[in-house]
């Protein structure tokens, strides 16, 4: 799809547009009352084949445009991991981030003040080989008490194909709003559109990964469900309050 025609034929209230690149894509299935405790209330956990997921997704930020100025973005490309589970609120499915870790200062404090998401300071190494793509995060935030981090190796392993409803792939990753919370307890929903995720098959060697501890979710003892994307491009509307 042309991606110009897309964003032509989708909402006209954008305010921003993001691209993002080389994702892989962790998930694990928990019991939903290990998750419930972090997700606010008026969301609803929402489960396939009654788990809750916890997904770990890590990839690069190549590049922030903000309607209205010119066509250059507004910050370097950086990398990003985000832990999240998945939600609904009266029906509508979306994202609800536990933590989102960042190494460039202007853009955690914008999202966290804007977009009201947990956004934490992290010291983040990537690159590529032909063995495939590291990505090496460490917090250093110090509005956190724990050190979380996530070393690890990954690479795609089939074809790209695009998901089918009601399969696992399409539930985890067709999801475009996010949901997020303010210190009054206020539910705030920001809509995403992007053309369908092209995915991919993963393997991964994971190294080290601590960002869920803070949580105290011990994650099964399994191999997670593995998806790589070489990316989308997508736009954001203006976050709004749904509930009080």
């Amino acid at each position: 799809m042309n991606i110009a025609h897309f964003f032509q034929d989708v909402s006209k209230n954008w305010i921003m547009k993001q691209s993002w690149r080389n994702l892989l894509f962790a998930h694990w299935p928990i019991p939903v009352d290990l998750v419930r405790p972090y997700v606010p209330k008026p969301l609803q956990v929402d489960t396939f084949e009654r788990y809750a997921w916890i997904g770990v997704v890590a990839f690069v930020m190549d590049g922030i445009f903000l309607r209205g100025l010119p066509g250059m973005p507004l910050f370097a490309k950086f990398p990003e991991i985000n832990v999240r589970t998945y939600v609904h609120f009266n029906g509508k499915p979306g994202v609800f981030f536990l933590s989102l870790d960042a190494p460039h200062w202007v853009t955690y404090t914008l999202a966290r003040k804007w977009y009201r998401l947990p956004y934490f300071y992290s010291q983040i190494h990537t690159g590529e080989d032909p063995q495939g793509f590291y990505f090496n995060s460490v917090r250093k935030d110090r509005k956190s008490p724990f050190l979380a981090s996530f070393d690890g190796k990954f690479m795609a392993s089939s074809d790209i194909y695009y998901t089918k409803i009601g399969t696992i792939d399409h539930w985890l990753t067709e999801r475009y709003c996010l949901y997020s919370v303010n210190a009054k307890g206020n539910i705030f929903c920001g809509e995403i559109d992007h053309t369908p995720w092209p995915l991919q098959s993963a393997e991964v060697d994971i190294y080290q990964n601590t960002l869920v501890a803070p949580f105290k979710i011990e994650l099964p003892r399994m191999q997670p469900l593995l998806h790589f994307s070489p990316g989308v491009d997508s736009i954001f509307s203006n976050i709004r309050r749904v509930r009080d």
